[in-house]
């Protein structure tokens, strides 16, 4: 790895180029060594079929302060972030992947799961503190890594966006290729400052592009309704525990029409799905933190009806039973 620092102005930024590539391994110890390169982040399940006809994999990145952008070249491979895994490390930025070539199909939220199909070029939206499962063809695709705080300014509520994609069939959207295919031709070359603000002007038009799209940024009305949406965001998290939750108590709680009420979710799947995965979410964090602490105990105290029910729910969601979620994280 080359890390460089810029001489001339006032301003100096680490900067950091490093490239990977499975070539240098045998065709047996290929996925096995990508799944070492990204297996801080990224859990990948490896068949013995797979190990034995090689996997050809490559990442291109640089890395300036607190941004990264990598170019990735891969073989068809599965990759995920689970629930558990999330529990045990601090990984919380954003990720841009954006479609180069290939197809992928990646699953995000709860339950209902939510399912993104990209087959032609656009921009997939990650959020690291969410659920996703990632299934790719031979592909290429970029990834632009950036802090979640930065985008707050011009994306209200940005966990929001987890799991969407944008395509450029927008004004804002199709300004995004020419700053790509700049990032990826002068990485290298670039004073170290310069690519900084580059790299970063690209990831905010790109959290501006979803904005608009999503009807989360822009204007008055806008605002206002992000200010509301965290509002009620906050009162239900605050209320978890209380056994009447539920849309009913939000709406009287809330002082609006049913009909806004149920508007402000339906991206979230509606407010009944909102709250009871914010209960699981909640169930899974307290399986982590109190490991004797009974699972039918948490399980009434968030306000499912019965073991069964909660059981059942969990296991839709997380892709396992609680005990064996809480096997895995403490």
């Amino acid at each position: 790895m080359k890390i460089e620092h810029p001489t001339d102005g006032p301003t100096r930024l680490p900067y950091a180029h490093d490239y990977f590539s499975t070539a240098s391994e045998s065709p047996q110890q290929q996925l096995l060594a990508w799944r070492n390169r990204i297996g801080h982040i990224l859990d990948v399940p490896v068949a013995k079929s797979q190990r034995e006809s090689g996997f050809r994999g490559t990442i291109d990145s640089y890395r300036s302060a607190d941004l990264a952008f990598m170019d990735c070249r891969t073989d068809a491979i599965l990759q995920t972030r689970t629930a558990a895994r999330i529990s045990t490390d601090s990984a919380r930025q954003f990720v841009f992947h954006v479609l180069v070539d290939g197809q992928i199909e990646t699953t995000t939220g709860m339950y209902p799961k939510r399912v993104s199909t990209q087959i032609k070029p656009g921009i997939l939206a990650l959020d690291m503190g969410q659920p996703m499962r990632m299934q790719r063809t031979d592909c290429r695709l970029l990834a632009i890594f950036l802090p979640r705080e930065w985008l707050a300014p011009v994306l209200p509520e940005p966990e929001s966006i987890h799991g969407h994609v944008i395509e450029y069939d927008s004004p804002l959207a199709r300004l995004i290729p020419g700053y790509l295919a700049a990032l990826s031709q002068t990485g290298q070359s670039t004073n170290p400052a310069d690519f900084h603000d580059a790299l970063k002007t690209c990831a905010m038009l790109i959290a501006a592009a979803f904005g608009k799209r999503t009807g989360r940024a822009g204007g008055t009305r806008a605002a206002a309704r992000a200010a509301v949406f965290g509002t009620l965001r906050r009162y239900i998290e605050a209320n978890l525990h209380e056994p009447d939750l539920s849309p009913e108590s939000v709406l009287l709680a809330s002082q609006l029409s049913r009909p806004t009420l149920y508007r402000l979710f339906e991206s979230e799947g509606g407010l009944a799905t909102y709250i009871r995965n914010r209960r699981l979410s909640q169930a899974a964090d307290e399986l982590r933190r109190y490991p004797n602490k009974a699972v039918v105990e948490i399980a009434y105290g968030l306000g499912f009806n019965s073991a069964s029910d909660f059981n059942r729910a969990f296991r839709r969601a997380f892709d396992m039973s609680p005990l064996d979620f809480r096997m895995f994280t403490v």
